[in-house]
């Protein structure tokens, strides 16, 4: 006698269903998660205002993410995912030496980072208030903005002799500051941060900066 064929439960019309499910409601708690954070802040950023941003019971984010740590991990990875999506839309430094991948690299930054009020949100709650939620959000940014620059650099070196981890440090951190007080309050330091002419003014200065750093003639600069 011909037994029939079974269907096993995980390949099943049912199952697939459940998997739809699961996956809409997964998007649904991130996206919510997302807009909690850059319309409330980090101090509103919990399980119940995610919940209700989402419409679903704040059990599922128990279930589906093992809590706000898990959906800190995978909030942290669907951000880094959208800033490689947006550096490698940018238009990439054409660098014939260090300083000028460098002031590149930088004023891409900029324009990412002003163009993300999610990312905005997220470091400015890592410096305020570093905690684990943070350092996964931290960690997720480090690893994108390293592999973007690897993929741009090739075999391009700094000069010798030059700490360029310590000065590209530095920079990012100047970088960051002020796009998050731009954000904030439309200045800096005096300096205006709200059009783009304003901004020009940082593009050339960060240029400068590079330049004296690595040694090299900033863009428009004279020889003696």
């Amino acid at each position: 006698m011909t037994v029939p064929a079974t269907t096993s439960s995980a390949s099943s019309p049912a199952a697939a269903d459940r998997g739809r499910d699961r996956s809409r409601t997964e998007e649904a708690i991130i996206s919510a998660a997302r807009d909690v954070l850059v319309e409330k802040g980090f101090g509103a950023w919990g399980v119940n205002a995610i919940a209700r941003a989402a419409g679903c019971d704040k059990q599922l984010i128990y279930r589906y993410f093992g809590g706000l740590d898990g959906l800190a991990e995978a909030l942290g990875t669907d951000v880094a995912r959208a800033i490689e999506d947006a550096l490698s839309a940018a238009p990439g430094p054409s660098a014939t030496n260090y300083a000028e991948l460098v002031a590149g690299l930088l004023e891409t930054l900029v324009d990412v980072l002003r163009a993300n009020p999610l990312m905005q949100r997220i470091i400015a709650w890592e410096l305020s208030e570093p905690n684990a939620l943070t350092q996964s959000f931290a960690q997720a940014r480090s690893r994108a903005l390293a592999d973007w620059i690897a993929r741009l650099r090739g075999d391009i070196a700094p000069p010798p002799g030059i700490d360029a981890p310590a000065i590209n440090a530095v920079l990012i951190a100047a970088v960051q500051q002020m796009v998050l007080a731009g954000a904030a309050t439309g200045s800096f330091a005096g300096l205006p941060l709200r059009d783009a002419a304003e901004w020009r003014r940082v593009t050339l200065a960060i240029r400068a900066l590079v330049a004296a750093a690595y040694c090299q003639r900033a863009e428009g600069e004279e020889r003696p």
